[in-house]
């Protein structure tokens, strides 16, 4: 039963994604812009977008032996299935490239090594670790975001990699804006800059936690993004893989199964009900936590709408595992993120106040409960 909500709510009525989600929109129908997307993915004319891959790849593709394109990995099912098919369905030679996250986990540095170890030249990028550190804790408190340092290496860093080779070519996996509800942008163009993803993906934080950061500007060579004239000499088509091919995360959980040595976990992972996604870091499980704070939605949401809309799970279903599993404050990590970030109990439980949004939750108890029930 809701209690003194305080802000309308409205859940998709196919999935279960939220009217808070940043940049969302509903149709007369009531769904959300992200099942609009899979059903209209059904109709698409892959065959076209499969010209236009193909066509991209002849752009870059070389045959002097070097790297004609590079794949961020994790050592995870999205970045192996998209190197997998370039490698092996395309004939490319892909250079996969790991920027090493904070707080890496066994399983996921265990799925690392079996990527590699499965036929793929693969670079390591370890940042400076106290930069790294300082840029993490500057985005846990000034943007809600606990890893916030290393997602801006992930772009900055890997765009200086492909600079650095003289690689054109750089996939990432999915769209998220795309195939979770948001902008619209790269539905019909599928190659963005690093302006987007400084507004989109950096949520337009990137001059600020840097700023905040107050660090030296030579510890930063993989936080700063190339100058624009480097930019402008060195042409760079980044995209995303899922616009060329209807993307299932199950399927390429099964295809990075098969041939690159992926293993889940044994059990469920922190909040959510699924086992064989993000076990590359200890962060993500912050991240979603601090997700659910702001928005009202965290992993096993997140998990169980995508389950509907790939026809894998009934609402009813996903409205129960949810109602289980989301929201889980993550107990198992919190020695560790104190030390991390050097912080008391009471300093980190302050940030987490800071965040969570009263319009959703109250305080009870020392912690945050939802005024509202998953319907």
């Amino acid at each position: 039963m809701e209690r003194k909500l305080k802000l309308p709510l409205r859940w998709c009525s196919n999935c279960l994604s939220m009217s808070t989600r940043p940049r969302i929109t509903f149709d007369e129908r009531g769904w959300c812009n992200a099942c609009v997307w899979a059903e209209k993915k059904k109709t698409l004319d892959w065959a076209s977008r499969i010209g236009e891959l193909q066509s991209l790849l002849g752009r870059h593709r070389r045959n002097d032996g070097g790297f004609d394109c590079l794949v961020p990995v994790s050592g995870g099912k999205d970045g192996s299935y998209v190197a997998y098919n370039l490698k092996h369905k395309y004939g490319m030679n892909p250079l996969a490239v790991t920027v090493t996250p904070a707080l890496p986990l066994a399983l996921g540095e265990e799925n690392l090594k079996a990527f590699i170890g499965s036929g793929y030249n693969h670079v390591s990028i370890n940042p400076d670790y106290y930069a790294m550190r300082s840029m993490n804790k500057t985005g846990f408190i000034e943007m809600g975001f606990p890893y916030y340092g290393w997602l801006i290496a992930i772009q900055a860093a890997v765009v200086r990699t492909a600079i650095n080779y003289g690689i054109g070519l750089i996939f990432y996996g999915e769209d998220g804006e795309v195939e979770y509800g948001g902008t619209t942008e790269t539905d019909k163009n599928p190659v963005y800059d690093v302006n987007y993803m400084k507004k989109i993906y950096l949520e337009g934080g990137y001059e600020k936690v840097l700023r905040e950061s107050g660090l030296a500007r030579e510890r930063l060579y993989f936080f700063l993004f190339p100058d624009e004239s480097v930019l402008a000499s060195n042409k760079i088509d980044i995209t995303h893989w899922s616009y060329f091919e209807n993307w299932d995360p199950y399927r390429n959980y099964l295809v990075a199964k098969e041939f690159c040595g992926l293993k889940e976990a044994e059990g469920s992972n922190a909040g959510t009900f699924t086992n064989f996604s993000q076990n590359d870091q200890a962060l993500y499980a912050l991240h979603t936590y601090l997700m659910y704070l702001k928005f009202g939605f965290g992993r096993a949401n997140q998990d169980a709408s995508i389950e509907v809309r790939r026809g894998a799970m009934d609402r009813t279903q996903a409205v129960n595992l949810v109602r289980l599993y989301d929201g889980h404050y993550p107990h198992e990590f919190l020695e560790t993120y104190l030390d991390y970030y050097t912080m008391t109990r009471a300093e980190f439980d302050a940030v987490l106040d800071r965040w969570a949004n009263r319009s959703l939750f109250e305080k009870v108890d020392g912690y945050w409960k939802p005024l509202f029930t998953v319907a």
